[in-house]
């Protein structure tokens, strides 16, 4: 659980994140990281476009670089859009100057592509990779962007979780408010995981009475 949904402790580490929504309103709010790849994101986006759901894609931006028409698609397509550096950092490793400069380089390549489309990026979403950032760089990152944490994380990148493992734990966590974390990764793609569990976690969440909703 420690992973999967962070105790209050951690939350505390950064208190002026988003991680979680309105607990009074039965709603979640789905969001992917990693991407865009060609051979996940079109898939994810077909089934969320079957669905009739929008949601946030925090993507690297190395990947925007390598892959500009997946970028386009998401933005075309009307799902928000959000900054997971360039490299995909961990942020532990590296000092704030070096952190906010690498996501500065994803945040210019998301413009760019954001002019060529005429979509306004706005608000600027940030999420750090691994949910890892030191405090420096948390505070020179919150003036900037609005951070935004998950209140469950599904592990579907993990190489320990099986398929069912992955759409259990959405089904034990979900709950009010939930910011829910997929991977448009192909980690989570060659293990099988996304695409069992995502599809199926979005049909036991409208069972179960949620709307989705976009951050």
């Amino acid at each position: 659980m420690f992973i999967e949904q962070p105790p209050e402790l951690v939350r505390k580490l950064y208190p002026r994140a988003l991680w979680r929504v309105n607990p009074e309103e039965k709603a979640v709010y789905l969001t992917f990281d990693d991407g865009p790849i060609p051979e996940v994101t079109p898939w994810v986006l077909d089934l969320l476009d079957k669905y009739g759901i929008k949601a946030t894609f925090f993507m690297v931006g190395d990947n925007i670089r390598k892959h500009p028409e997946e970028f386009r698609m998401v933005v075309e397509r009307g799902h928000r859009i959000g900054n997971h550096t360039f490299n995909h950092l961990r942020g532990f490793e590296f000092t704030a100057k070096e952190y906010l400069t690498n996501t500065e380089r994803a945040q210019e390549y998301m413009k760019e592509v954001c002019k060529e489309v005429e979509h306004a990026l706005y608000p600027l979403l940030f999420r750090p990779p691994h949910g890892h950032m030191t405090f420096g760089q948390y505070i020179v990152l919150r003036n900037r962007y609005r951070i935004v944490m998950w209140d469950l994380v599904t592990r579907d990148y993990s190489k320990k979780m099986r398929p069912p493992q992955v759409l259990a734990n959405v089904m034990r966590y979900a709950r009010n408010g939930s910011i829910i974390t997929f991977h448009d990764s192909l980690k989570s793609w060659n293990n099988g995981n996304l695409q069992y569990a995502l599809p199926r976690a979005i049909d036991f969440l409208l069972e179960e009475g949620y709307a989705f909703k976009l951050l």
